[in-house]
């Protein structure tokens, strides 16, 4: 006679694997430790995959080419830039005149101290530092991609803009409140 299987029984503290394993085939991601939404303890972590794609950013990150504060620094610059940007805007005047229209949004506090941040950290960086800051954080560029655009070929000069987009980003942590002076000299 054959032997009755018994089911194991429900243990709770066995979760469910949630990663996915289907990616595109010309998928460019990497793994991030990120806080669990569905986690049972406050504090717990999963692993997810972060897209690379357009985010020259994430990609200095997870390739260790530049520390926790440097990247903390650009997303706060890049979350100031979006609040900035998000203010009244000009009248079309291409446009036709249609009754009934949206009113103008009034500038938040938000906004302005946005504004403002921004401002204080353009005069810090200079005019080279922040184009180059804009450059790659807002319009999602490369080192070959702003060379090229600026005429300047070769190697020298992209290791030149990566040493500088490296400075720049020192500069926003120490902005940002994300590093000291005394760490930003010992890197």
């Amino acid at each position: 006679m054959a032997r009755v299987k018994r089911k194991k029984p429900y243990n709770p503290a066995k979760l469910h694997d949630r990663r996915s394993r289907d990616l595109p085939r010309n998928a460019d991601v990497a793994a991030v430790e990120v806080d669990d939404p569905l986690g049972l303890d406050p504090g717990d972590k999963i692993v997810t995959l972060r897209s690379l794609r357009n985010d020259p950013l994430a990609r200095l990150h997870s390739r260790r080419q530049i520390d926790e504060a440097q990247y903390q620094g650009g997303r706060s610059f890049q979350n100031d830039w979006e609040k900035a940007e998000r203010g009244p805007q000009a009248v079309d005047p291409s446009k036709e005149h249609v009754d009934g229209g949206q009113f103008r949004e009034p500038i938040t506090e938000g906004q302005r101290k946005a504004v403002l941040r921004l401002n204080r950290i353009e005069r810090e960086l200079g005019a080279d530092g922040s184009a180059l800051v804009h450059e790659v954080l807002i319009l999602g560029m490369t080192m070959e991609q702003i060379s090229g655009r600026r005429g300047l070929r070769g190697q020298r000069w992209l290791d030149y803009f990566a040493k500088r987009l490296r400075e720049c980003l020192d500069r926003l942590a120490l902005a940002y409140g994300f590093a000291t002076e005394k760490q930003a000299k010992q890197a």
